[in-house]
């Protein structure tokens, strides 16, 4: 008789460290929105079949609304009112809205993408405001960089239909709280890197906790660090700093940074890879297209479902910690940052102005920065 038992049973004491935490679920599922896969929401013993509009397909969305289940399609408010959508409770972050009966993908896709056409007629947002499962599949999509609309789908028993499509099965409010949750910020390597700016110049990345993208913290010069030191939090903008755009300050506003530490004999740029304000380069293209008809920046990131800034400042702060820096003078036009690292424990000793790079096209830009999102260019 064959007396061997599974090497990983039920009660093994493995089994807990091998599984993935609430954290690692999250991510998990944050990587199946981005790729198309359905992933199964939980809250208070009700399921919901969820993907992301922007990488839902024809087989999928037809599988999934088949069926007699419940479908509805969820958007941000500040796409619902982009649309007119009527009777969305005022202050409800995500509107919902069940799907007519003859409704397909393409339904759901011209009212997620401005860039689609849409002759559709009005239509009105369910009698009731959104909860924790709606508010999961937002925030999912976001954090996927993907428009921020889902398609959910009522299911009966989640757990059998997760185990049964090999999808991933998360609690919505893990994903809140894990998605909006300050992250760790891991150094995981450094190295010299002589610069045009100064030939002293070093690069150290930083890997946050949850697996997503990297960011960098580069020295200039040789700091001090027992003194504030010359900072700048950068967020990445591939069009300004390295095709020198014009439609943005962000190009000159990098350039400066680097030839003003240089100058200081030290400073630190973190340069955040949050770009397009947090919504991702696709998203920022789409944002741009808006602009070309019209829009505002602001404007077009709340046309495209998004709020007016997803950046997320507590990074530079962690980052800053773990290099040992307590006190700073920052390089910004921007309070927000100021605010930020305060509250995150950062002494600002300094607010040092960056007016720069201003351009015939950015002109406007520049307007909204200061008259919609307080940005000190004066």
């Amino acid at each position: 008789m064959n007396n061997l038992k599974p090497a990983f049973g039920t009660q093994d004491p493995l089994a807990s460290a091998i599984s993935p935490c609430s954290m690692e679920r999250v991510m998990r599922a944050r990587g199946d929105v981005r790729i198309g896969v359905p992933v199964i929401l939980s809250y208070q013993g009700a399921f919901v079949a969820m993907v992301a509009v922007e990488t839902l397909t024809d087989a999928r969305f037809t599988a999934l609304t088949g069926g007699a289940q419940q479908a509805q399609l969820l958007l941000t408010r500040h796409r619902a009112d982009a649309l007119a959508v009527e009777g969305h409770k005022t202050g409800s972050s995500v509107v919902a809205m069940t799907l007519p009966q003859d409704a397909g993908l393409d339904w759901l896709i011209s009212l997620a993408d401005p860039a689609q056409p849409s002759e559709l007629p009005k239509h009105a947002a369910d009698p009731r405001s959104s909860d924790p499962i709606h508010d999961a599949a937002i925030a999912l999509a976001k954090s996927a960089q993907l428009l921020p609309a889902a398609l959910v789908v009522a299911i009966d028993d989640g757990h059998a239909f997760a185990r049964d499509n090999e999808l991933c099965l998360v609690e919505a409010t893990d994903v809140v709280a894990e998605l909006s949750a300050e992250r760790f910020q891991a150094l995981v390597s450094s190295a010299s890197l002589p610069m045009s700016a100064h030939a002293a110049g070093r690069v150290h990345v930083f890997r946050p906790d949850d697996g997503g993208i990297e960011h960098y913290a580069i020295e200039i010069g040789s700091p001090d660090l027992s003194q504030p030191v010359l900072t700048r939090l950068h967020s990445a903008c591939f069009t300004g700093d390295v095709l020198g755009s014009l439609k943005c300050d962000c190009g000159a506003q990098l350039q400066t940074t680097c030839t003003t530490m240089a100058a200081a004999g030290g400073g630190v740029l973190l340069y955040l890879n949050q770009e397009g304000r947090g919504i991702g380069m696709a998203n920022k293209m789409r944002a741009y297209a808006l602009q070309d008809q019209g829009f505002d920046t602001v404007d077009a990131n709340n046309h495209l479902g998004f709020n007016d800034d997803e950046r997320d400042f507590r990074n530079g702060a962690a980052i800053l910690k773990q290099l040992g820096i307590g006190a700073v003078r920052l390089l910004t036009n921007n309070p927000a940052k100021m605010a930020i690292l305060k509250a995150q424990g950062i002494d600002v000793t300094q607010r040092v102005p960056l007016q720069v790079g201003k351009t015939v096209q950015n002109t406007r830009y520049l307007t909204t920065k200061a008259v919609k999102s307080g940005h000190l260019l004066t």
